[in-house]
């Protein structure tokens, strides 16, 4: 039973991140043109996916939350959705996808010190040699693409800032809220944590949304609007609570890694890259890491 739960928790971790590896794509695109500004992104965000999640409660089981526990999901709210995806949604016009790769794959680092302070999880030498190895793979792999053609415009100092705060506040979501995510199914949990990120956006938002000329929106962005809803929020929100019942905040995290590589596979598929040996030998020391830090003996014991 065991390992089929980690099994479950893997693949969650897996998907869903491989998922966000296309929203890195799919939102500097969707975010260049300033048709719709991040804050009303992120309203539409939370209306939708918390419909989706209160009408997926209906066909399961009733579970009560228990009165203390509101003012926790609201905090998890403001700092795992609210705070996390609007720092993205504004940060990401203003960086590379080669930075903000680089900047996101700090995760992990953050979630071992969180989860060592907050929820005591032991930093073994093992952990954080697989960290380590993995960190320092993700670099290589995006450090290796410096010389490719092509002009990229540089980061600013705003956009930068913005998603180490992404990171960070994500990293903390996954180290304090973990107990409170394992009391709860993940339907339960996500469909207050939309409805109090929804209560606090829409009312500083509804004049942008208002304001948008929608007729002149191309079909391709309301495409990406959709991927980012339906996609990047709703199955992504409810696979990263699976995935943290079965495995360690630090295990959850370190999936981030999958994001760039993603953007690498999907820049071969469209023929903007080729495969090297330099993106291979990264792509085995990533995984070669997240295998080191799944074997340690902190990992091994997680429930």
């Amino acid at each position: 039973m065991a390992d089929r739960r980690s099994i479950t928790g893997h693949a969650a971790a897996f998907i869903a991140y491989a998922i966000f590896g296309f929203n890195i794509i799919v939102c500097k695109d969707l975010t260049s043109g300033h048709l719709i500004p991040p804050l009303g992104i992120f309203t539409l965000r939370s209306i939708v996916a918390g419909a989706l999640f209160w009408l997926t409660s209906l066909f399961m089981p009733g579970e009560k939350v228990d009165k203390k526990d509101y003012i926790k999901i609201f905090a998890a709210s403001m700092l795992g959705f609210l705070t996390c995806q609007l720092t993205f949604l504004v940060g990401i016009p203003h960086i590379t996808p080669m930075d903000c790769s680089i900047l996101t794959a700090m995760s992990p680092i953050y979630t071992v010190a969180i989860a060592a302070l907050v929820i005591k999880e032991p930093v073994t030498l093992q952990k954080a040699v697989g960290v380590a190895i993995s960190f320092v793979g993700i670099v290589y792999l995006i450090v290796s693409r410096v010389a490719a053609p092509g002009g990229i415009t540089e980061s600013t100092p705003f956009g930068i800032v913005m998603i180490i705060l992404n990171s960070l506040s994500f990293s903390m979501y996954l180290g304090i809220f973990k107990p409170l995510i394992s009391k709860y199914s993940a339907v339960t949990f996500m469909k207050w944590i939309f409805l109090f990120s929804a209560c606090v956006s829409t009312p500083f938002s509804l004049k942008g949304l208002i304001d948008v000329e929608w007729a002149s929106i191309p079909a391709m962005q309301y495409a990406e609007l959709a991927y980012l809803i339906l996609c990047a929020t709703f199955i992504t929100y409810f696979l990263i609570p699976v995935a943290q019942k079965r495995i360690r905040p630090t295990l959850v995290s370190m999936y981030s890694y999958i994001q760039p590589i993603i953007a690498i596979v999907v820049s071969i598929i469209i023929g903007m890259d080729a495969l090297t040996w330099q993106k291979v030998a990264a792509a085995g020391m990533v995984f070669g890491g997240l295998i080191i830090v799944s074997y340690s003996k902190s990992a091994q014991s997680a429930k």
